[in-house]
């Protein structure tokens, strides 16, 4: 809850100073429940103990949030992981994704996907990763990776 937490704050004070045309409800919303699949992810080290890979996150969360009628919610969670993947990253990399694209599109994605890199799920979860490290990590995820999030970073970075 921390991490999404921080992402929610994150993502309102970018609204406010960038007066974007979306409800706060739902980036609030769209914050606290991107990362909800988790808990069918096998990651130990942040106390997830379920049997997928953690690259599936985004696909459960997607899946549990229609399951419960929020749909509004659920391409957030699919699209959030990285800067977005590609099909071609999916299948260049073999990663346990099916080979279809998953990139945010609408404001309020790409709007959480951005927030969601300045926060780790271990360590502090309270510190927000400086800018240059956030760039590092997504160009290790490669160029494409890097190119949306410098994309997000035009729309909601300070100026």
């Amino acid at each position: 809850m921390t991490h999404s937490e921080q992402v929610a704050r994150k993502a309102l004070k970018i609204w406010k100073e960038k007066e974007l045309a979306l409800n706060p409800h739902d980036i609030y919303c769209a914050a606290l429940l991107h990362d909800i699949g988790v808990v069918n992810c096998h990651a130990p080290d942040i106390h997830a103990f379920g049997s997928l890979p953690y690259l599936r996150h985004g696909l459960e969360g997607e899946a549990i949030l229609k399951v419960h009628g929020l749909d509004q919610y659920a391409r957030v969670c699919a699209t959030h992981i990285g800067a977005g993947i590609t099909s071609h990253e999916i299948l260049k990399n073999n990663l346990p994704l099916p080979p279809k694209d998953f990139l945010p599109e609408t404001l309020l994605e790409k709007l959480i996907c951005y927030a969601d890199k300045f926060y780790s799920k271990s360590g502090d979860l309270t510190k927000e990763k400086p800018l240059e490290d956030v760039i590092k990590q997504m160009n290790r995820f490669g160029p494409g990776s890097l190119a949306r999030f410098l994309e997000m970073h035009k729309m909601f970075g300070e100026n």
